[in-house]
């Protein structure tokens, strides 16, 4: 049953070694619903967040599932005033991905990525596939590998 979303594609692409989970999506369930239906831990299931600064530019945020994002935090990071959530239908337009499906991989456009740091720790992740209901497993390193993306330290907990 494999789904070829972009995220897959590219994936694939890469030559990632990776695992396909389907589950079934709850509307605002997030990663406490996956979680639980993969028998996984939440703090391994990792949120992909489509964020902007204050020229509007958008970023995504990989986060734990089980943490928040402090934004005053990523922002003193990153260099930017401020750094708020997109509206949904202006990261649907900058990833091609529907809320909730979105995934950091085959994004529509190029945007910067993030990861909170201890992530990389982990020794596996779990992380959208490009669906709702379709997360993907992946050792961090892959990740790291495929999206270059800028480790930070700006998790809180909920």
């Amino acid at each position: 049953m494999s789904a070829v979303t972009p995220a897959i594609r590219v994936l694939r692409e890469h030559a990632v070694p990776f695992t396909e989970h389907a589950y079934r999506y709850e509307e605002r369930g997030g990663t406490r619903v996956s979680s639980r239906a993969l028998g996984v831990e939440e703090h391994a299931v990792i949120k992909t967040l489509v964020m902007q600064d204050d020229h509007g530019q958008p970023l995504i945020v990989l986060m734990h599932g089980d943490r928040e994002v402090s934004t005053k935090n990523l922002a003193r990071q990153i260099g930017a005033r401020v750094v708020a959530p997109c509206d949904p239908a202006v990261a649907e337009r900058h990833t091609g991905y529907q809320v909730g499906g979105t995934s950091p991989f085959g994004t529509r456009k190029a945007v910067p990525v993030y990861v909170e740091r201890s992530i990389l720790e982990l020794p596996r992740i779990y992380i959208n596939g490009g669906r709702r209901g379709l997360l993907v497993a992946m050792a961090p390193a892959d990740l790291v590998r495929v999206l270059s993306p800028t480790p930070v330290e700006a998790a809180q907990s909920h």
